[in-house]
C-alpha cells in the first residue's frame, strides 16, 4: 500500500509528536508514505478570507504535484485535510475560479486536472486497512485507560467524506481496538478556538477549557485528538487554564499515538514525552 503524504506546515513545527507517530505506525503496518516532493504551506483558513483565487492556487500547487505521481494524498492535519478537499470541490463546481487557477499553475510549469483524492488517516486506517488488520497488529493493548475522542469541527464538516459530522466514530473505533475504553463525550466535534487563543485569547481559552473539563468530568485520563492545532490549544494552554479557571491536568495525545502503544512500538518514536502535559504517568498504569 502506497500514498502520497502532505505533511503541511504544523506536523513539522508543533505537531512533530503527529508526524513521528503517523509515520511509525504506518511503517509498522506496512504501508508506504512518499512525501509529496517540494510541497506548499495549504494556506490553512486564513487565506480564504485574503485572497480566496490565490489560495486554492497556493492548495492547488500541491494537488497538481501530486497528480503527477497518481496516488492518493493523506493529510493528517484537519485544517490541511479540509483546504484541500475545499480547493477540490471548489475547482469542480466553479468553471471560473477552475480557470484561473489552472492558469496560475500552468505558468508554474504544473497542469490540474482533478484526479487526485485527498485522504485523512483514519479514513485510511479504518477503510483501506480495516479494524481486523489493525487489531491483529495490536500486542500491547491499552486495557484498563478511559479516553474522551476529541476529533474537533474541520476534519468532518462541511466534508463528511468518511465520518458523520455530528457524530463520528472512526477514532472510537481505533481507541477501542487499541484495548482501551471511550467515554461518552458530546462535545467531540465542539471546535476548541482554534486561532482565537492568539487573536481574541479570552474567548479561545475559554473553548478549549471547556473541551478539557468536559473529557475530565466523564473520567477520561486524556484527550485523543487528530488534529494538531486542537492539540496546541488544550495541551499548551493549561497552565493558563489553571491560572483563569481551575487546574485540569488531562494529556493531550494524537490518535497515533495511542495505537503506536498498543502495536508496542517504543514511546520515543512516538514523541510522547513532546506533550506539554505530562501522559508518560497515565499510560504507565495501563
Amino acid at each position: 500500500m502506497k500514498y502520497l503524504y502532505f505533511p503541511g506546515c504544523s506536523l513539522k513545527g508543533t505537531g512533530k509528536a503527529y508526524e513521528e507517530s503517523l509515520l511509525a505506525v504506518f511503517r509498522a503496518l506496512g504501508v508506504e508514505l512518499r512525501e509529496i516532493e517540494d510541497w506548499n504551506c495549504c494556506g490553512a483558513t486564513a487565506y480564504m478570507s485574503v485572497d480566496e483565487t490565490k489560495s486554492y492556487a497556493l492548495a492547488g500547487r500541491n494537488l497538481a504535484i501530486a497528480e503527477r505521481e497518481g496516488l492518493d494524498v493523506i493529510a493528517p492535519c484537519s485544517a490541511c485535510y479540509l483546504v484541500l478537499n475545499k480547493t477540490q470541490k471548489s475547482l469542480q463546481e466553479h468553471p471560473d475560479i477552475r480557470a484561473r487557477v489552472v492558469r496560475a499553475l500552468k505558468a508554474g510549469g504544473l497542469d490540474y486536472k482533478g484526479t487526485v483524492r485527498v485522504r485523512h488517516p483514519l479514513d485510511v486506517l479504518i477503510n483501506d486497512l480495516g479494524l481486523e488488520t489493525l487489531s491483529k497488529r495490536i500486542s500491547a493493548p491499552l486495557r484498563g485507560l478511559k479516553f474522551a475522542p476529541y476529533y474537533g469541527c474541520q476534519m468532518v464538516r462541511p466534508f463528511a467524506t468518511f465520518d458523520d459530522e455530528h457524530d463520528p466514530v472512526t477514532m472510537d473505533k481505533i481507541i477501542r481496538a487499541a484495548g482501551a475504553d471511550t467515554v461518552p463525550y458530546p462535545l467531540k466535534t465542539r471546535c476548541c478556538g482554534g486561532s482565537l487563543t492568539g487573536t481574541l485569547p479570552e474567548v479561545g481559552l475559554r473553548l478549549s477549557y471547556i473541551i478539557v473539563k468536559e473529557a475530565k468530568k466523564r473520567g477520561a485520563q486524556a484527550v485523543v485528538t487528530a488534529c494538531p492545532l486542537c492539540q496546541f490549544n488544550l495541551d499548551g494552554y493549561q497552565d493558563q487554564m489553571a491560572r483563569r479557571y481551575e487546574r485540569v491536568d488531562v494529556p493531550i495525545l494524537y490518535f497515533t499515538q495511542i495505537l503506536g502503544l498498543a502495536m508496542g512500538l517504543p514511546a520515543a518514536e512516538l514523541g510522547i514525552k513532546r506533550g506539554i502535559v505530562p501522559a508518560q504517568a497515565v499510560l504507565a498504569g495501563r
